[in-house]
């Protein structure tokens, strides 16, 4: 059975993340397993965890579907944590479905929300989903600063290593994107010692 926690996907599930895409890698089968396990349970929690494991398997209008309802149910509770999670979590699936603008102003909202509570666990889950969705989009410079964001929020929190270390791979990557950026912009090179224009 898959490992849950707040704020993050079923650890047994996610294999690692793709170094060109800050997309997780994903064990199909245990996934599978995991969302028939989780069968027609309707819990909150099951609800979230159910949303996500559709997002991987790419079942995206299903992974909405499911997402919706944790929102609702969410908010039904009043527990603005809880709905506030689950907001992310339906942000990340319009992220996988190519709604980029409608995804990073749900998060933007998300992140203004739990930033203004001191809700720091979910600052950095919501930081950390924006920074991808503008990978995404080729936003890079904006992407650099959230995903470094996430490292400075998940290091107040004495978040666990491997949450540290996927963020710091997530930096690595995105500031590549941004360096490769720089360096194919027009002018970017500097002519060399005594050249001349047009020579």
């Amino acid at each position: 059975m898959a490992v849950h926690r707040p704020g993050a996907e079923p650890l047994s599930i996610i294999l690692g993340y793709d170094p060109s895409t800050l997309r997780e890698r994903v064990d199909l089968r245990a996934a599978g397993l995991r969302l028939d396990e989780l069968g027609s349970l309707r819990s909150l929690s099951a609800l979230n965890e159910k949303a996500v494991l559709l997002r991987l398997l790419g079942r995206l209008d299903e992974a909405m579907d499911v997402a919706n309802e944790a929102v609702r149910q969410a908010r039904f509770t009043g527990d603005r944590e809880q709905l506030l999670g689950a907001r992310v979590r339906r942000a990340q699936v319009l992220q996988y479905q190519g709604k980029l603008d409608e995804a990073i102003t749900e998060l933007t909202g998300c992140v203004d929300e739990a930033r203004a509570h001191d809700w720091t666990a979910l600052e950095a889950f919501a930081v950390q989903s924006r920074g991808k969705t503008h990978f995404d989009a080729k936003e890079y410079e904006n992407a650099l600063a959230d995903v470094t964001a996430a490292v400075f929020l998940r290091e107040k929190l004495g978040a666990s290593p491997s949450d540290i270390e996927s963020s710091l791979i997530a930096v690595a990557v995105v500031q590549s994107f941004v360096d490769q950026a720089k360096s194919e912009r027009p002018g970017s090179a500097a002519p060399e010692p005594g050249s001349e224009p047009g020579k």
